[in-house]
Protein backbone atom coordinates (compact mmCIF):
# COMPACT_ATOMS: atom_id res chain seq x y z
CA UNK A 1 0.00 0.00 0.00
CA UNK A 2 1.52 3.16 -0.68
CA UNK A 3 1.63 5.59 1.60
CA UNK A 4 0.30 9.11 1.46
CA UNK A 5 2.35 12.36 2.70
CA UNK A 6 0.21 14.60 5.40
CA UNK A 7 -1.97 17.20 3.97
CA UNK A 8 -1.48 21.04 5.04
CA UNK A 9 -4.14 20.66 7.55
CA UNK A 10 -2.38 17.67 9.03
CA UNK A 11 1.00 19.92 9.36
CA UNK A 12 -1.31 22.04 11.00
CA UNK A 13 -2.23 20.03 13.35
CA UNK A 14 0.90 18.49 13.99
CA UNK A 15 3.04 21.75 14.82
CA UNK A 16 0.38 23.16 16.78
CA UNK A 17 0.18 20.18 19.41
CA UNK A 18 3.95 20.15 19.24
CA UNK A 19 4.15 23.72 19.95
CA UNK A 20 1.46 23.50 22.93
CA UNK A 21 3.39 20.33 24.22
CA UNK A 22 6.96 22.31 24.11
CA UNK A 23 5.54 25.12 25.59
CA UNK A 24 5.23 23.63 28.80
CA UNK A 25 8.56 22.02 29.33
CA UNK A 26 7.71 18.69 30.90
CA UNK A 27 11.30 17.56 30.91
CA UNK A 28 12.05 20.25 33.89
CA UNK A 29 10.50 17.51 35.84
CA UNK A 30 9.85 14.41 33.74
CA UNK A 31 13.01 11.60 32.89
CA UNK A 32 13.28 9.55 29.92
CA UNK A 33 12.37 6.62 32.24
CA UNK A 34 8.76 7.89 33.48
CA UNK A 35 7.24 6.01 30.28
CA UNK A 36 3.40 5.85 29.35
CA UNK A 37 1.58 4.56 26.39
CA UNK A 38 -1.00 6.54 24.35
CA UNK A 39 -3.29 3.71 22.01
CA UNK A 40 -3.83 4.98 18.34
CA UNK A 41 -7.65 4.92 17.51
CA UNK A 42 -7.33 3.89 14.17
CA UNK A 43 -4.78 1.07 14.08
CA UNK A 44 -5.59 0.20 17.98
CA UNK A 45 -1.35 0.28 18.66
CA UNK A 46 0.03 1.68 21.83
CA UNK A 47 2.64 4.21 21.00
CA UNK A 48 4.99 4.39 24.48
CA UNK A 49 6.01 7.78 25.26
CA UNK A 50 9.58 8.72 26.34
CA UNK A 51 9.92 12.48 27.40
CA UNK A 52 13.74 13.34 26.77
CA UNK A 53 15.49 17.01 27.81
CA UNK A 54 16.03 16.55 31.43
CA UNK A 55 20.05 16.88 30.92
CA UNK A 56 19.44 19.81 29.06
CA UNK A 57 21.03 17.51 25.81
CA UNK A 58 17.96 16.36 23.52
CA UNK A 59 14.60 17.84 23.85
CA UNK A 60 11.97 15.59 22.31
CA UNK A 61 9.03 13.48 22.60
CA UNK A 62 9.64 9.60 21.22
CA UNK A 63 7.01 7.32 20.81
CA UNK A 64 7.85 3.78 20.73
CA UNK A 65 5.16 1.88 18.84
CA UNK A 66 3.87 -1.72 19.81
CA UNK A 67 5.72 -3.82 21.14
CA UNK A 68 8.14 -3.98 18.86
CA UNK A 69 8.78 -0.20 19.84
CA UNK A 70 8.98 -0.97 23.50
CA UNK A 71 11.84 -3.49 23.29
CA UNK A 72 13.70 -1.35 20.84
CA UNK A 73 13.19 1.40 23.75
CA UNK A 74 14.39 -1.25 26.46
CA UNK A 75 17.26 -1.81 24.63
CA UNK A 76 18.61 1.66 24.30
CA UNK A 77 17.56 2.07 27.73
CA UNK A 78 20.46 -1.12 28.77
CA UNK A 79 22.57 0.84 26.76
CA UNK A 80 25.96 0.98 29.19
CA UNK A 81 26.91 4.12 30.27
CA UNK A 82 29.81 4.80 28.93
CA UNK A 83 28.14 3.58 25.47
CA UNK A 84 31.39 1.90 24.40
CA UNK A 85 31.10 -0.02 21.27
CA UNK A 86 29.81 3.14 19.16
CA UNK A 87 29.08 1.11 15.84
CA UNK A 88 27.30 -1.07 18.18
CA UNK A 89 25.79 1.80 19.95
CA UNK A 90 24.74 2.58 16.40
CA UNK A 91 22.96 -0.19 15.21
CA UNK A 92 20.69 -0.43 18.73
CA UNK A 93 19.98 3.13 17.50
CA UNK A 94 19.18 2.49 14.41
CA UNK A 95 16.67 -0.43 15.28
CA UNK A 96 14.51 1.89 17.02
CA UNK A 97 10.66 1.72 15.68
CA UNK A 98 9.35 5.07 16.94
CA UNK A 99 8.29 8.44 16.01
CA UNK A 100 9.59 11.58 17.43
CA UNK A 101 9.49 15.05 17.80
CA UNK A 102 11.88 16.80 18.89
CA UNK A 103 12.75 20.29 19.17
CA UNK A 104 16.54 21.87 17.72
CA UNK A 105 18.64 24.21 15.84
CA UNK A 106 17.28 25.68 12.23
CA UNK A 107 20.13 23.66 10.58
CA UNK A 108 18.94 20.28 11.78
CA UNK A 109 15.70 21.05 9.09
CA UNK A 110 15.99 19.94 6.00
CA UNK A 111 14.53 21.91 2.77
CA UNK A 112 11.28 19.77 2.96
CA UNK A 113 11.18 20.93 6.55
CA UNK A 114 11.83 24.23 5.73
CA UNK A 115 8.83 24.05 2.67
CA UNK A 116 6.15 22.85 4.87
CA UNK A 117 7.27 26.14 7.77
CA UNK A 118 7.32 28.71 5.01
CA UNK A 119 4.12 27.57 3.55
CA UNK A 120 2.03 27.11 7.19
CA UNK A 121 3.05 30.85 8.11
CA UNK A 122 5.08 30.10 10.73
CA UNK A 123 8.24 32.00 12.22
CA UNK A 124 10.55 29.78 14.89
CA UNK A 125 13.71 32.36 16.62
CA UNK A 126 16.32 30.27 19.31
CA UNK A 127 18.35 27.17 19.83
CA UNK A 128 16.08 24.50 20.08
CA UNK A 129 12.79 26.52 18.81
CA UNK A 130 12.39 24.66 15.54
CA UNK A 131 10.05 21.29 15.99
CA UNK A 132 11.77 18.72 13.82
CA UNK A 133 9.55 15.24 13.40
CA UNK A 134 10.79 11.70 11.95
CA UNK A 135 9.59 8.89 11.18
CA UNK A 136 12.33 5.56 12.92
CA UNK A 137 11.66 2.08 11.62
CA UNK A 138 14.14 -0.82 12.08
CA UNK A 139 17.35 -0.96 9.75
CA UNK A 140 15.88 2.35 8.19
CA UNK A 141 17.51 6.10 7.72
CA UNK A 142 15.04 8.42 10.06
CA UNK A 143 12.20 9.58 7.06
CA UNK A 144 9.29 12.44 7.13
CA UNK A 145 5.85 11.11 8.35
CA UNK A 146 3.34 9.69 6.60
CA UNK A 147 0.23 10.73 6.75
CA UNK A 148 -1.20 8.29 9.05
CA UNK A 149 1.97 9.02 11.36
CA UNK A 150 1.50 12.69 11.66
CA UNK A 151 -1.97 12.30 12.63
CA UNK A 152 -1.13 9.70 15.53
CA UNK A 153 1.85 11.84 16.62
CA UNK A 154 -0.54 15.27 17.03
CA UNK A 155 -3.00 12.76 19.27
CA UNK A 156 0.42 11.80 21.29
CA UNK A 157 1.06 15.13 21.80
CA UNK A 158 -1.73 16.51 23.08
CA UNK A 159 -1.81 13.20 25.36
CA UNK A 160 1.37 13.56 26.38
CA UNK A 161 0.90 17.29 27.68
CA UNK A 162 -1.98 16.10 29.80
CA UNK A 163 -0.48 13.20 31.33
CA UNK A 164 2.80 15.80 32.03
CA UNK A 165 0.52 18.09 33.43
CA UNK A 166 -0.89 15.14 35.49
CA UNK A 167 2.48 14.00 36.70
CA UNK A 168 3.71 17.11 37.76
CA UNK A 169 0.76 17.31 40.23
CA UNK A 170 0.94 13.61 41.37
CA UNK A 171 4.36 11.95 40.94
CA UNK A 172 2.64 8.50 41.76
CA UNK A 173 0.21 8.36 38.36
CA UNK A 174 2.51 6.60 36.52
CA UNK A 175 2.98 3.73 39.43
CA UNK A 176 2.18 0.38 38.41
CA UNK A 177 -0.78 -0.90 40.59
CA UNK A 178 1.06 -4.15 39.88
CA UNK A 179 4.01 -5.66 37.93
CA UNK A 180 3.58 -5.70 34.40
CA UNK A 181 1.32 -2.80 33.74
CA UNK A 182 1.87 0.10 32.30
CA UNK A 183 -0.74 3.24 32.68
CA UNK A 184 -1.95 3.80 28.77
CA UNK A 185 -4.26 6.46 27.73
CA UNK A 186 -7.35 4.80 25.66
CA UNK A 187 -9.55 6.82 23.64
CA UNK A 188 -13.40 6.16 23.03
CA UNK A 189 -15.36 7.18 20.54
CA UNK A 190 -18.45 8.98 21.13
CA UNK A 191 -21.00 11.63 19.04
CA UNK A 192 -18.81 14.17 20.30
CA UNK A 193 -15.83 13.17 19.16
CA UNK A 194 -12.91 11.24 21.11
CA UNK A 195 -13.12 10.62 25.12
CA UNK A 196 -9.46 9.57 26.76
CA UNK A 197 -9.42 7.48 29.95
CA UNK A 198 -7.06 6.34 31.93
CA UNK A 199 -6.50 2.16 31.68
CA UNK A 200 -3.33 0.03 32.98
CA UNK A 201 -2.40 -2.75 30.17
CA UNK A 202 0.67 -5.79 29.78
CA UNK A 203 2.45 -5.61 26.89
CA UNK A 204 3.70 -8.83 25.24
CA UNK A 205 6.84 -8.02 24.75
CA UNK A 206 8.07 -11.56 23.24
CA UNK A 207 11.24 -11.94 21.07
CA UNK A 208 10.08 -12.35 17.86
CA UNK A 209 11.39 -16.59 17.06
CA UNK A 210 14.27 -16.74 14.45
CA UNK A 211 13.00 -17.87 11.17
CA UNK A 212 15.39 -21.58 10.46
CA UNK A 213 15.91 -22.47 7.11
CA UNK A 214 15.42 -26.47 6.20
CA UNK A 215 18.88 -27.79 6.34
CA UNK A 216 20.33 -28.95 2.82
CA UNK A 217 21.61 -32.58 3.89
CA UNK A 218 22.51 -32.65 -0.10
CA UNK A 219 24.35 -29.44 -0.27
CA UNK A 220 26.48 -29.55 3.50
CA UNK A 221 27.63 -33.80 2.29
CA UNK A 222 28.63 -32.08 -0.74
CA UNK A 223 30.78 -29.34 1.02
CA UNK A 224 32.21 -31.76 3.33
CA UNK A 225 33.53 -33.72 0.54
CA UNK A 226 34.60 -31.24 -1.00
CA UNK A 227 36.70 -29.14 1.77
CA UNK A 228 40.00 -29.28 3.13
CA UNK A 229 39.70 -29.44 6.88
CA UNK A 230 42.12 -27.02 8.47
CA UNK A 231 43.49 -25.98 12.23
CA UNK A 232 41.83 -22.96 12.34
CA UNK A 233 39.13 -20.58 14.18
CA UNK A 234 36.51 -18.30 12.53
CA UNK A 235 34.40 -15.54 13.71
CA UNK A 236 31.31 -14.85 12.06
CA UNK A 237 28.88 -11.69 12.89
CA UNK A 238 26.18 -10.14 11.01
CA UNK A 239 25.68 -5.91 11.36
CA UNK A 240 24.41 -3.05 9.61
CA UNK A 241 26.29 -1.57 7.28
CA UNK A 242 26.97 2.10 7.81
CA UNK A 243 25.79 3.43 4.18
CA UNK A 244 22.22 3.76 3.78
CA UNK A 245 20.85 2.63 0.19
CA UNK A 246 17.97 4.63 -1.37
CA UNK A 247 16.77 2.53 -4.20
CA UNK A 248 14.13 5.17 -5.53
CA UNK A 249 14.07 8.51 -4.80
CA UNK A 250 11.76 10.04 -2.38
CA UNK A 251 11.66 6.46 -0.55
CA UNK A 252 12.87 5.49 2.40
CA UNK A 253 16.76 4.80 2.54
CA UNK A 254 17.54 1.34 4.55
CA UNK A 255 20.74 -0.02 5.93
CA UNK A 256 22.06 -3.40 4.43
CA UNK A 257 22.60 -5.88 6.82
CA UNK A 258 26.41 -7.33 6.44
CA UNK A 259 27.91 -11.21 6.98
CA UNK A 260 31.22 -11.14 7.86
CA UNK A 261 33.65 -13.84 7.93
CA UNK A 262 37.38 -13.54 9.76
CA UNK A 263 40.80 -15.74 10.56
CA UNK A 264 40.67 -15.84 13.71
CA UNK A 265 44.69 -15.68 14.29
CA UNK A 266 45.74 -14.01 11.54
CA UNK A 267 42.34 -11.17 10.97
CA UNK A 268 42.12 -12.09 7.54
CA UNK A 269 38.21 -11.28 5.88
CA UNK A 270 37.59 -15.02 4.60
CA UNK A 271 34.40 -13.50 2.93
CA UNK A 272 31.59 -11.08 3.34
CA UNK A 273 28.11 -10.57 1.87
CA UNK A 274 24.84 -7.94 2.07
CA UNK A 275 21.26 -8.95 2.58
CA UNK A 276 18.65 -6.97 2.88
CA UNK A 277 17.04 -6.22 6.49
CA UNK A 278 13.81 -8.43 6.81
CA UNK A 279 15.13 -11.28 5.60
CA UNK A 280 18.31 -10.78 6.76
CA UNK A 281 18.31 -14.28 9.40
CA UNK A 282 15.84 -15.89 6.84
CA UNK A 283 19.06 -15.95 4.64
CA UNK A 284 21.90 -16.07 6.52
CA UNK A 285 22.24 -19.65 6.78
CA UNK A 286 22.39 -19.84 2.85
CA UNK A 287 24.57 -16.89 2.31
CA UNK A 288 27.28 -18.06 5.08
CA UNK A 289 27.77 -21.91 3.36
CA UNK A 290 28.04 -19.73 0.24
CA UNK A 291 30.79 -18.00 1.68
CA UNK A 292 32.54 -20.59 3.20
CA UNK A 293 32.27 -23.24 0.02
CA UNK A 294 34.20 -20.14 -1.55
CA UNK A 295 36.94 -20.84 1.02
CA UNK A 296 37.04 -24.68 0.62
CA UNK A 297 37.83 -24.98 4.25
CA UNK A 298 36.31 -26.68 7.23
CA UNK A 299 37.84 -24.83 10.54
CA UNK A 300 37.70 -26.69 13.60
CA UNK A 301 35.61 -23.92 15.38
CA UNK A 302 33.43 -20.99 14.77
CA UNK A 303 33.20 -17.87 17.27
CA UNK A 304 30.23 -15.77 17.53
CA UNK A 305 28.50 -13.71 20.14
CA UNK A 306 25.40 -13.46 19.02
CA UNK A 307 22.70 -16.30 20.18
CA UNK A 308 20.61 -15.49 17.06
CA UNK A 309 23.62 -16.38 14.95
CA UNK A 310 24.24 -19.41 16.89
CA UNK A 311 20.80 -20.68 16.68
CA UNK A 312 21.16 -20.34 13.06
CA UNK A 313 24.97 -22.12 12.67
CA UNK A 314 24.29 -24.35 15.21
CA UNK A 315 22.11 -27.21 12.76
CA UNK A 316 24.55 -26.77 9.95
CA UNK A 317 27.95 -26.52 11.54
CA UNK A 318 27.09 -29.75 13.93
CA UNK A 319 26.69 -31.55 10.65
CA UNK A 320 29.84 -30.24 9.09
CA UNK A 321 31.80 -32.01 12.28
CA UNK A 322 32.69 -27.93 13.47
CA UNK A 323 32.79 -26.67 17.66
CA UNK A 324 30.45 -23.79 17.77
CA UNK A 325 31.35 -21.41 20.71
CA UNK A 326 29.64 -18.22 21.83
CA UNK A 327 31.79 -16.07 23.06
CA UNK A 328 32.22 -12.60 24.67
CA UNK A 329 34.39 -10.73 22.00
CA UNK A 330 35.42 -11.40 18.51
CA UNK A 331 38.49 -9.54 18.52
CA UNK A 332 39.88 -9.66 14.68
CA UNK A 333 36.51 -9.23 13.24
CA UNK A 334 36.23 -6.03 15.26
CA UNK A 335 39.12 -4.56 14.11
CA UNK A 336 37.57 -5.69 10.17
CA UNK A 337 34.69 -4.23 11.00
CA UNK A 338 36.25 -0.80 11.94
CA UNK A 339 38.27 -1.24 9.28
CA UNK A 340 35.25 -1.93 7.15
CA UNK A 341 33.04 0.83 9.01
CA UNK A 342 35.91 3.71 8.22
CA UNK A 343 36.28 2.38 4.48
CA UNK A 344 32.69 3.01 3.62
CA UNK A 345 32.26 6.32 5.08
CA UNK A 346 31.18 5.55 8.80
CA UNK A 347 32.19 8.53 11.54
CA UNK A 348 34.07 6.94 14.82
Amino acid sequence: MKETTPTMSDWQALYQAALEFKEIEAWTWMYDSDIFGVQDPVSGEIGYCCIMGALGEMFALAVYLGDEGLRSYIRMAAQPEPMGDFIETMEVALMQKCLMASFGARKELSDVDHQVIKSLGLKFRGKNAWPVFRSYRPACFPWYLTADEAKFLTLVLQQAREVSLRFRENHALLDPPQEDLWFVRVPEKTEQGLVWKDTWLTPTLLEEEIPVEPVDELRLARFKKGARRVQAVWEVDLFLSPTAVQEEKGERPYYPYMILLVDHESGFVLGSDIVAPGVHLTEFTGRFLTLAERVKCLPVEIWTRKEEIYDLLEPVVSRLGIELYMVDELEALREARTALWRFMGGDL
